[in-house]
C-alpha cells in the first residue's frame, strides 16, 4: 500500500512538475497561449516551421526555456543537497549551506565580480570557491583528529565567519556605484541570463551527484540509524558519509554558481518531502528533488512576472519559506520536545 501510494505521489508530482512548466513558459512580459507553448516545446523539435511567429519561438527558446531548465536544476539540487544533509547529520535544521558552500561560493563570485571577469568566470569563482570552502571545513576535524558530526559542524560555523568577513571586506573595497549592486544582486539569487552552454557545463556534475546519491539513498537511510547500529548492518559509515556530502557539497556549488544564493529550498522541501512519503531516503530523494523543481520554477515565474523589474529569488523564497518552516514546526511540534 505504502508503496502505491510513493508511485502515485510522484506521478502527481511529474503532472504538477509539467504543468508549471507550461505555466512558466505561457507567463511573461510578452505572453504566450498555452496552446502555443505545447507546439513550441513538443512539436517544434521534429518540424521547422509551423502556426507560430518567430517572435514566440525567440521568447520560448531564446529566453524562458534557459530558465526553466535552469530552475529545475538548481531545485532539484537544493533539495537533495538537503534532504542528503539532514540525514547524514541526523538534524531536521540542517541546510546545505552548513558546510560554508554557499558563502565561500559568493565570496568567489564577488571577487571576480570585483576584477571585472566575464560572467563565465563569475561562475567558475563561484564553484571553485565553494568547494575548497567545504574541503577546509572537512580537514579541520581531520587536524584536531576528531571525527565527530558536532565538530564538522562548528567547523563549518568558524569556516563561514572567515568567508563571512571575507565578504564584508570585498563590499567595503568594491565600487557602490557599479560593483556593490551587482554583487548584492548576485548574492541574493537570480535565473537571469543563464545560457544553454551554462546549463550544459552544470549537467555533468548535477547527472553524477544525482545518481550517486539516489543509488546510495538506502545507505544513507542506514547511516541515519546511528553509527553503532550502521556498522551492525556492515555500512562503512566514513565513506558513505564522506560521499554524501562530497555529492550534496558539488550540487549545492553548482547551484550557487547557475543561480546565486537562494535560501530556505534546501531547508523546506525535504520537510514536505517527509510529510508525503515518509522518512526512508529512498522515497525522500525522488520526492525532494520533484518538490523542489516545482517549487523554484513557480517562485522564477512569480520573480519575473510580478512586478516591472525581475525580484531576486532569495527574497520571495523567504516570504514563502519561512512561514510554511513555522507552520511545520507547529505540525511537529511534539517530535521536535
Amino acid at each position: 500500500m505504502k508503496e502505491k501510494r510513493f508511485k502515485g505521489t510522484i506521478a502527481i508530482l511529474l503532472v504538477a512538475l509539467f504543468i508549471v512548466v507550461i505555466i512558466a513558459s505561457c507567463c511573461g512580459h510578452y505572453h504566450l497561449d498555452p496552446l502555443t507553448c505545447l507546439k513550441l516545446l513538443i512539436i517544434k523539435p521534429f518540424v521547422k516551421t509551423g502556426d507560430w511567429s518567430e517572435l514566440d519561438e525567440s521568447v520560448i527558446y531564446g529566453l524562458r526555456l534557459p530558465r526553466i531548465i535552469g530552475a529545475i536544476i538548481v531545485g532539484t539540487c537544493l533539495s537533495l543537497s538537503g534532504a542528503s544533509y539532514q540525514s547524514v547529520f541526523q538534524n531536521p535544521l540542517v541546510s546545505p549551506d552548513i558546510l560554508g558552500v554557499s558563502s565561500g561560493a559568493c565570496v568567489g563570485a564577488a571577487l571576480a565580480i570585483l576584477l571585472h571577469l566575464p560572467k563565465t568566470f563569475i561562475m567558475i569563482f563561484a564553484f571553485m570557491f565553494g568547494v575548497l570552502t567545504v574541503v577546509l571545513t572537512v580537514t579541520i576535524p581531520k587536524v584536531l583528529k576528531s571525527e565527530s558530526n558536532i565538530m564538522l559542524v562548528l567547523s563549518g560555523i568558524v569556516v563561514g565567519g572567515l568567508t563571512g568577513s571575507a565578504m564584508g571586506i570585498i563590499k567595503y573595497i568594491a565600487d557602490p556605484r557599479d560593483e556593490l549592486p551587482q554583487i548584492t544582486y548576485w548574492m541574493m539569487g537570480s535565473l537571469d541570463g543563464l545560457s544553454y552552454s551554462t546549463i550544459l557545463f552544470s549537467l555533468v556534475p548535477v547527472c553524477i551527484c544525482v545518481f550517486v546519491l539516489m543509488r546510495m539513498s538506502w545507505w544513507i537511510d542506514v547511516i541515519s540509524m546511528g553509527e553503532k547500529d550502521a556498522q551492525t548492518l556492515g555500512a562503512n559509515v566514513k565513506r558513505i558519509r564522506l560521499i554524501t556530502i562530497a555529492c550534496s557539497t558539488l550540487l549545492t556549488a553548482t547551484s550557487v554558481c547557475m543561480a546565486g544564493t537562494i535560501g530556505w529550498i534546501g531547508l523546506v522541501i525535504p520537510h514536505f518531502a517527509r510529510m508525503f512519503v515518509g522518512t526512508s531516503n529512498t522515497k525522500i530523494v525522488p520526492t525532494a528533488a520533484l518538490l523542489g523543481a516545482i517549487f523554484l520554477l513557480g517562485v522564477d515565474t512569480i520573480a519575473r512576472t510580478v512586478a516591472r523589474t525581475e525580484v531576486p529569488l532569495g527574497i520571495i523564497t523567504g516570504l514563502i519559506g519561512a512561514p510554511f518552516y513555522a507552520w511545520l514546526l507547529y505540525h511537529q511540534r511534539t517530535r521536535l520536545k
